[in-house]
């Protein structure tokens, strides 16, 4: 098993014990090991990365341009981070990577109303816009 340590940098634990790692992509890469799988929130393509990592088109301050590509990629985000380092991350690590957390706490099983609150709680700013708080609310309808 390869997951992350609770008390590194950006770690979320869930409450199925996954936990995940959410960072700001315009910071240096913290230390400690690498991530198996990413998934970047970025309005262009990411650098390569020697780790395997997906694309979801999500400008800044707005949400993804593909729904259905944003939910798989979250969706394998949350399967994989049961046995490997997950990492998801922004360019501020704020309000998109916040949003996602929020919407992986629901598929794990945190009520929705209490989704946005568990990531403040366990990781920091989050969910920054008046539709960021409306798409984690329709994530959750469409998780359930």
């Amino acid at each position: 098993m390869s997951i992350w340590d609770p008390g590194d940098d950006g770690v979320v634990g869930f409450p199925s014990g996954r936990r995940i790692r959410g960072r700001p992509l315009r910071r240096p890469l913290p230390p400690g090991p690498d991530p198996d799988f990413a998934v970047y929130l970025l309005g262009r393509r990411p650098a390569r990365t020697p780790w395997e990592q997906r694309w979801v088109r999500w400008p800044d301050f707005w949400l993804p341009l593909n729904e259905d590509d944003a939910m798989d990629a979250l969706g394998e985000a949350w399967v994989r981070a049961e046995s490997e380092r997950v990492e998801i991350a922004c360019q501020g690590g704020h309000s998109r990577t916040g949003t996602a957390l929020a919407c992986i706490a629901i598929m794990d099983g945190v009520a929705p109303g209490q989704a946005v609150s568990y990531v403040r709680q366990h990781y920091g700013p989050a969910v920054e816009t008046p539709w960021q708080h409306w798409y984690v609310r329709h994530v959750a309808r469409r998780i359930k």
